[in-house]
C-alpha cells in the first residue's frame, strides 16, 4: 500500500528508542495495539514494515506450487540436506588441517 499523501512528519524517539507512529498513518496502514512489523536498515534509513491482515492477504499465494512441481516441504528438506552436506564438507577440510 502507498501512501496517498506523503505528507513529512517529525517524530521523537524516546530513550527505549520508541517511536509514535503519527496517527493518520496508522489508519492508512492499518496498524493497531499489537501490529508487529519488520525493521530493515538500508542506506537511507531505517524503514518499518507493518505486518498487518492486509499484508498478509496480499502474501497469500506467494508460495503456490506450479502443477508438477515438487511440493514445498520437499524442496525445502532437499535444500536442508544439502545445506547440512556442505558443512560436513566444510568440517572434513577444517578437522584436514
Amino acid at each position: 500500500m502507498k501512501a496517498t499523501n506523503s505528507q513529512t512528519e517529525v517524530v521523537c524517539f524516546s530513550v527505549k528508542g520508541q517511536v509514535v507512529i503519527p496517527r493518520r498513518l496508522r489508519r492508512e496502514f492499518e496498524i493497531e495495539e499489537g501490529t508487529r512489523a519488520i525493521v530493515v536498515g538500508s542506506a537511507e534509513g531505517i524503514l518499518l514494515k507493518p505486518i498487518t491482515g492486509l499484508t498478509i492477504r496480499r502474501g497469500f499465494g506467494l508460495l503456490k506450487r506450479k502443477p508438477g512441481e515438487k511440493p514445498f516441504a520437499g524442496e525445502w528438506a532437499e535444500h536442508k540436506r544439502e545445506e547440512r552436506a556442505l558443512e560436513e564438507a566444510k568440517d572434513v577440510r577444517q578437522g584436514a588441517r
